[in-house]
């Protein structure tokens, strides 16, 4: 059950990328793929993805007051990702012959900073989870798939 509280909670801390995600694998984003979604964009996505997750919970009074801590790690992780995604944006096309143990450097601190945001969810989330019943968390589920 701990096993499936982690997965479920790092499952709801990606749908926080999912504008990044959404950008190249989503069916109904087929049309706009040639389209680059602006930092605004990313923003507004990710608050639309984290207002339907905390709906779709349909929390009660005491759930309630365990969510904030919830939205804020959620949307951390979130902005890391946009902020990483919108540098890679504004930095043009990779260096062909880019160093690749400075890539590996670069890509184990991002690895890191990840690391650090989902363990900061999932303790976030803890408290919220044990106290959602059968039906919520089955919808937290459906809420916080990819496909």
């Amino acid at each position: 059950m701990r096993k499936f509280t982690i997965a479920a909670i790092a499952v709801l801390s990606i749908a926080g990328s999912s504008a990044v995600y959404a950008q190249y694998h989503r069916p109904w984003m087929e049309h706009f793929h040639h389209v680059r979604m602006s930092p605004e964009d990313r923003a507004a996505f990710v608050d639309a993805r984290i207002a339907a997750v905390h709906a779709g919970l349909k929390l009660n009074a005491d759930q309630e007051k365990l969510w904030p801590p919830v939205e804020s790690a959620v949307r951390d992780f979130a902005k890391l990702r946009i902020d990483r995604a919108n540098a890679r944006m504004n930095a043009g096309p990779p260096d062909r012959f880019e160093d690749p143990v400075a890539r590996l450097r670069e890509r184990a601190e991002d690895m890191g900073a990840s690391s650090a945001a989902l363990k900061k969810i999932a303790d976030a989330a803890d408290p919220l989870y044990k106290t959602l019943d059968d039906g919520q968390k089955r919808r937290l589920a459906a809420l916080t798939r990819h496909r």
